[in-house]
């Protein structure tokens, strides 16, 4: 049955195959509960990065692609209805350590249609709309005409229609919210917007003027967080000023020679475990150029794991971490 599916999803994978889109409406997702529904909530239809969406009831068997997603279900307290999760960015957060304990995972990587079909989902919940494809998990419209719903983070769609520009917290707690709408989870997701937003209120921010690099990945060309995402929010909720700020992305390739020429008071290093942040900091103190930047020799360095790096429950609580490393460095800003 799983290879017979599997056969018509490639076979429906073509461009001639897409989806029939909604008008864009500007915003980066929407849900409409259907009238009919007496006031449960459903039928639920989605306009989700352009693709329409309609939830008849909660979803049962969910597999999650990355991290965020999976978080997001145990945050909601409804990790018990994912059977299975995939390309995992790090470890779950000690306090959903039981509940993620007996989740498979599926694939290290972007699974394929196979592994995704073999779990036989209801919904695939993905963190990246490039997630879905024909070489990756499979197309969204032949994945529906399967009876597999797709939903991705509305943080990560890319039409510009629908990508936040700027990405801030309300668009996280927007994505908290509609996600609790799907898995009839809203009081839940009600509770957790609210506590979440009480601690961001409570995140100090930095005054002292600092500049700072995020740097993700990259040896000969740095990876950095640029303007619009998730980096560039959790700079701003601390107080710091982006180098690569005026770069209308979510990431984006940078140069040493403008990290050198900037010169920034802080370097904020992204820790994974293909890339950790002690191998980047290796990196820079062995770089005779890099070296003599001012953070480098002050060893004015932050860190964040991969996971909260981004849109997600994880931000907030990135963003508190964050401001108390900064609080805890050497010395100002100053030159």
């Amino acid at each position: 049955m799983v290879l017979a599916a599997v056969a018509v999803l490639l076979a429906a994978c073509s461009p001639s195959n897409g989806a029939a889109d909604p008008a864009p409406s500007g915003t980066t997702g929407g849900a409409e509960a259907g009238a009919a529904a007496g006031g449960s909530g459903y039928p639920l239809t989605l306009d989700n990065c352009g693709v329409a969406v309609t939830v008849e009831a909660p979803p049962e068997r969910v597999l999650t692609i990355k991290s965020s997603t999976l978080e997001m279900m145990l945050a909601l307290k409804v990790g018990d209805r994912v059977v299975g999760a995939a390309f995992l960015d790090g470890p779950v957060p000690p306090e959903h350590a039981a509940a993620a304990a007996d989740i498979p995972v599926v694939s290290e990587k972007l699974p394929g249609p196979e592994a995704v079909l073999t779990h036989e989902p209801d919904l695939v919940y993905a963190g990246w709309e490039s997630n879905f494809s024909v070489e990756g998990a499979g197309d969204r419209a032949a994945l529906a005409g399967l009876g597999v719903l797709t939903y991705v983070s509305p943080s990560a769609c890319k039409a510009a229609a629908y990508q936040p520009d700027p990405l801030t917290f309300d668009d996280v707690f927007a994505e908290i919210t509609e996600a609790g709408a799907i898995f009839g989870a809203t009081e839940a997701a009600e509770r957790l917007v609210a506590e979440q937003r009480a601690q961001l209120a409570d995140v100090p921010v930095d005054r002292a003027g600092r500049t700072a690099l995020w740097y993700s990945s990259g040896t000969d060309i740095p990876y950095v967080g640029a303007g619009i995402g998730a980096p560039q929010m959790l700079m701003d909720a601390v107080g710091l000023e982006n180098i690569a700020g005026d770069v209308r992305d979510t990431w984006t390739s940078f140069s040493w020679e403008q990290v050198v020429a900037d010169d920034p008071d802080v370097i904020v290093l992204v820790d994974s475990t293909w890339n950790s942040a002690q191998k980047k900091i290796a990196q820079l103190e062995g770089n005779p150029a890099t070296a003599t930047l001012t953070a480098v020799r002050e060893r004015r360095y932050l860190t964040v794991p991969f996971p909260a790096t981004e849109a997600g429950v994880r931000n907030v609580a990135a963003a508190q971490d964050l401001a108390a490393q900064l609080a805890a460095l050497p010395g100002g800003p100053g030159r």
